[in-house]
């Protein structure tokens, strides 16, 4: 069965409620009134004013679970030489994972954010304590064939919303997707380029850092399987199947399900954002849930935050994936959810405002004044 919409009911999502606009507004009110000049934290003033909206109070709570989500998946266009390393690579990262030897897991530590890997599509068997929703082995060439079959796409957006749902209910309050895939770069840009009418060749980047050659390599294997895709990128699941692969498919089902759970999420780089543009196709209004943590030095990166209007909080030139960058960015969510919550007012510190009149006096004076009536 399929919705109105066209997409199959199996993947439809539920009306997505947005971020609390009230609670919004009762931030930005409380942010004028905190000891400081009105606006000189910045952003962190608009990031504090997010994360009460999605926690549906003022002044917000500190995360108590910040939880990564690492997919792995393999490719079938890596045998094709779009990236700098071997396929095998996968896996091995994802013992790396399990070890806690890898970026994510020494910038997790730094942050309280707990970590976990799940194999959506690796090549070769994994541990079973990471393969519970495995999917298939490796994803097809996107360049020649369909990455999925449409029951393996279904299951995969399907994983993706258990994994959201599993997390949610173990107490995460705050979602951060990575992952880790050799050549996902590439079916990353065929989303992106594709849903945004981009040129390849204004898209391509270099991935795990590929000479010349792989470029060339990497950006033909992306053109063909954008004229692959192009008469399924008004359909989602479509979409999925034909140029992404598991590991996408499972990501968007996660970034949905966040939303539809009311729980925000930090993006990371151009793979995570490219299933969050599919994502916002399957569930409307999603993308209010979500904050951009970092730009990658992807090209295709910068192309999907300005189609989801999101602007970034860091810019380190980073591109490694993982989680990485949103991690990074994750201190700096900490600090805005700290500032609007535990600074002091100017009526609390009895501070001067602008005026030059103590808070407390003022205070004090309206409440003669209302004595009086």
């Amino acid at each position: 069965m399929t919705t109105e919409s066209g997409i199959p009911s199996e993947a439809a999502f539920e009306a997505v409620t947005p971020p609390d606009p009230a609670v919004a507004a009762e931030a930005d009110a409380r942010q004028q009134q905190l000891t400081k000049p009105a606006g000189s934290l910045g952003r962190l003033e608009a990031l504090g004013g997010w994360v009460a909206a999605c926690q549906g109070q003022c002044p917000p709570r500190a995360f108590g679970r910040p939880r990564v989500v690492v997919f792995a998946g393999d490719h079938g266009v890596t045998a094709h030489g779009v990236s700098a390393y071997p396929a095998e690579v996968t896996a091995q990262m994802v013992a790396n994972f399990q070890a806690g030897g890898a970026a994510v897991n020494a910038l997790a530590a730094t942050t309280g954010a707990g970590v976990r890997v799940v194999d959506i599509a690796v090549a070769t068997d994994t541990d079973p304590t990471v393969s519970t929703h495995k999917v298939r082995r490796s994803s097809g060439s996107i360049d020649r064939e369909d990455a999925l079959s449409e029951s393996e796409t279904l299951q995969a957006i399907a994983a993706g919303r258990a994994i959201a749902d599993e997390e949610i209910d173990g107490g995460a309050d705050l979602l951060i997707a990575g992952e880790m895939g050799i050549g996902n770069t590439t079916p990353a840009t065929v989303l992106i380029a594709a849903l945004t009418n981009t040129e390849p060749v204004a898209a391509v980047g270099r991935g795990t850092g590929v000479d010349d050659a792989g470029w060339i390599r990497k950006t033909a294997a992306i053109r063909d399987a954008m004229r692959r895709v192009r008469p399924v990128t008004a359909d989602p699941v479509a979409l999925l199947r034909v140029g992404a692969g598991a590991d996408l498919a499972a990501m968007a089902g996660l970034l949905a399900q966040a939303a539809l759970r009311r729980t925000p999420v930090i993006l990371d780089g151009v793979v995570v954002t490219a299933a969050a543009m599919v994502a916002e196709d399957l569930a409307p209004g999603a993308r209010e849930w979500w904050v951009a943590g970092h730009r990658s030095t992807e090209p295709a990166h910068t192309i999907a935050l300005k189609h989801l209007r999101l602007d970034p909080i860091l810019d380190l030139g980073m591109r490694l994936g993982e989680g990485s960058g949103a991690l990074v960015a994750l201190p700096v969510l900490q600090s805005a959810v700290a500032t609007l919550a535990e600074m002091a007012t100017f009526a609390d510190a009895g501070v001067s405002t602008e005026s030059g009149e103590s808070a407390t006096d003022s205070t004090a004076d309206d409440e003669t004044e209302a004595e009086a009536h």
